[in-house]
């Protein structure tokens, strides 16, 4: 659901030819491209490097396209290695199967130019190949970001249903929100929709505090890496001075929610966090967005309607002039809250099939005479 979003910050980071996919999005760069877009996007999950693509039609079709990539510009018999494969529509009969098909064709290749293979490494390896299979071909990625992107290595305590750092970040952008507006998340729990909000609204890369696979690799240039992050760092505006709040009925995950913003070493100031029950809160500002991930699925539960219509006349009889964005797993939510939804984003959190549902409240429609 992030891949148009996803698009238009490639665009906006300066890469050149960028075309949706499936669940992700193409681009061509450099190395030093590869590198500027592991610390700064805030929505890619991985960056892959595409090595070698062609007709895969039997298994043996992927020995020889593992077999024929130059694996040795990044990786060779002092690292270890990790092969994961994916498949739509494929035919072949067993992943497992192709998975040890590559990985034989990149070790052999290593073994036959260098006189030795890699050691395979499941758990924290140094260098990570993706195969990705369809109907008639194979494509093999060499992954730079080592782990997910998302994670940026603030967060230890998650809460009880966290959303995913970048996929914070996605909602925001579908949004719309400025990151000079104030911000209300109602249900923040551990913080991360607004510590996200904050890294954006005071320009901190999101990959500036974590380690990457690139820097494992060979052709790793701890010289240009230091420079481009030095570069970035001189880029943060000194102070926050957008208005960014979180209110949450459980104080430990309140608790949670400071100390997550402290590990991300944002002022303690920066984003105003407070016990309060979301069905009956007065808005802190006049107008701006409320972007919120309410409990909802296995964190309800089966909680009457009353809930939902108690939070409805709370939006509108006090935040009139907002623009309010909910992510939930219960398609019928706009029903319950007895609002017209201006536009329903298809969205997953981890498994769930969610909706980013997005409300305008009018002044005239809702206020009490």
């Amino acid at each position: 659901g992030l891949e148009e979003v996803l698009c238009e910050e490639m665009q906006a980071l300066g890469f050149e030819h960028v075309e949706k996919g499936r669940a992700g999005c193409a681009f061509e760069t450099d190395w030093a491209g590869i590198l500027r877009a592991n610390l700064y996007s805030r929505l890619a999950t991985r960056i892959l490097v595409q090595v070698a693509h062609g007709l895969v039609l039997k298994e043996d079709d992927i020995y020889e396209l593992a077999y024929d990539a130059p694996w040795e510009r990044w990786f060779g018999a002092e690292h270890s290695l990790r092969v994961d494969t994916s498949a739509i529509q494929s035919p072949m009969k067993s992943l497992m199967f192709c998975n040890l098909k590559a990985k034989d064709g990149i070790c052999d290749r290593l073994r036959d130019r260098e006189g030795e293979r890699p050691s395979i490494d499941t758990v924290r390896p140094d260098a990570r190949v993706h195969l990705f299979l369809t109907r008639d071909s194979g494509t093999l990625y060499l992954d730079t970001s080592g782990e997910s992107l998302f994670k940026r290595g603030w967060r230890l305590d998650k809460g009880e249903a966290p959303l995913r750092e970048n996929l914070a970040a996605g909602i925001l952008a579908l949004s719309g929100w400025d990151p000079s507006l104030p911000l209300l998340d109602p249900f923040c729990g551990s913080g991360t929709i607004l510590i996200e909000a904050a890294w954006i609204a005071q320009g901190v890369p999101p990959g500036i505090s974590r380690p990457f696979g690139f820097e494992r690799l060979r052709n790793a240039d701890a010289r240009q890496w230091t420079a481009l992050k030095e570069d970035a760092l001189s880029r943060i505006a000194p102070e926050l001075e957008t208005p960014l709040y979180g209110c949450d009925l459980d104080p430990h995950a309140l608790e949670a929610a400071r100390e997550n913003m402290q590990r991300a070493n944002l002022a303690p100031d920066s984003i105003q966090f407070a016990r309060a029950n979301a069905l009956d809160l007065q808005p802190p500002t006049n107008a701006g967005w409320l972007v919120t991930n309410p409990p909802y699925g296995e964190r309800m539960d089966q909680q009457d309607d009353g809930f939902w219509r108690d939070w409805s006349a709370c939006l509108k009889q006090q935040f009139a002039g907002w623009q309010v964005h909910v992510i939930s797993s219960d398609l019928e939510l706009p029903g319950k809250l007895r609002l017209k939804a201006r536009r329903r984003t298809p969205l997953y959190n981890g498994a769930l099939d969610c909706r980013l549902f997005s409300f305008e409240m009018v002044a005239e429609s809702y206020r009490k005479p």
